[in-house]
């Protein structure tokens, strides 16, 4: 702090324990570095700020703020002591408020995210937490078909069940579906409109629409693979957004789109064929959560989809 020496050498032998107060101060601090938001923030007075601040650096024994009548920066400690603070931090949140959650039971709400279709899986699912978990209210939130994982990420919904692959690292995939047959969306006006089946060969002869940014490279090719199993090229058709935009785009014949057998019954229209495809694995579905986001009303709902799904074969490839 300006105008003052450096902090006092008090040891930790005379300030026993760990203040998470003073640790939670230091770290809206080095975002903020002004002391008045920082004050704001924390619902506290300025001079509280200051003082736990003055209390973490003695339980240290070094300054970790420089703090001038114009600035506020980190001390090349204080930078080093936030890089290693933060994740702890976060983790030590992350287990209390799962411990609480616990602790309250399963109420509040669960916002379940679902991709495409919230079919009769899904739905019996939530039946079953409904019956279990009368207290938690449950909100269905449809997941753009484009961005398979944000919504779990940005904390718009709780879980979601969304078509695998995942391997996102921060993310955890609990129980899978069973696996689906797999469709190939055409206009009727399409050559392959008139098959009863064809195979993953065929594909080389359709552009494949398929969903655009921010979704993984690797979940993309996924569901629109730029070659046959045979090594042959697919062609690339548009990139969507929405699944009602990608069935739109197939409807006009620009394109076809691989989509699941149930998917494909939900969504039957008169102006585009389905098509049943051989030679390409399974659609599965897999319920996903944030690893750092677990709460007792996720380990219910966990539950609750492990009692309805059917283990798919080769699953644990999924991931």
């Amino acid at each position: 702090m300006s105008g003052s020496g450096p902090p006092a050498t008090t040891t930790t032998a005379h300030r026993p324990g760990l203040e998470l107060r003073e640790l939670e101060c230091f770290l809206v601090l080095s975002e903020e570095l002004h002391f008045g938001r920082t004050a704001e923030r924390l619902y506290v007075s300025q001079s509280r700020v200051s003082q736990l601040l003055r209390a973490l650096e003695s339980r240290i024994g070094a300054r970790l703020v420089d703090r001038t009548s114009r600035r506020v920066r980190l001390t090349p400690l204080g930078e080093e002591f936030r890089t290693s603070l933060r994740p702890a931090y976060d983790a030590l949140r992350a287990t209390v408020e799962r411990a609480r959650s616990a602790a309250r039971g399963v109420e509040g709400r669960l916002t379940i995210g679902f991709q495409g279709t919230a079919d009769d899986r899904i739905m019996r699912a939530i039946d079953a937490f409904h019956r279990h978990h009368p207290a938690c209210a449950t909100q269905i939130v449809e997941i753009p078909l484009c961005d398979p994982f944000g919504a779990l990420r940005s904390g718009t919904a709780d879980v979601a069940v969304t078509l695998l692959p995942m391997a996102e690292p921060d993310l955890t995939l609990g129980p899978v579906f069973s696996a689906q047959q797999q469709t190939l969306a055409v206009s009727v006006r399409h050559p392959l409109a008139a098959r009863a089946t064809i195979t993953a060969e065929d594909l080389a002869g359709v552009a494949l629409i398929s969903p655009g940014d921010p979704a993984p490279a690797y979940w993309r090719a996924a569901h629109a693979p730029a070659a046959t199993p045979q090594g042959r090229p697919i062609p690339a058709g548009p990139r969507v957004s929405t699944l009602q935009e990608g069935l739109t785009l197939t409807a006009a014949d620009r394109g076809g789109m691989l989509l699941c057998r149930p998917t494909a019954d939900y969504h039957g229209r008169r102006d585009i064929v389905f098509v049943p495809v051989t030679g390409l694995p399974d659609s599965v579905l897999g319920l996903v959560h944030h690893t750092e986001r677990e709460t007792a009303r996720v380990r219910a709902f966990r539950t609750a989809v492990t009692e309805i799904a059917e283990p798919a074969e080769g699953s644990t490839k999924a991931m």
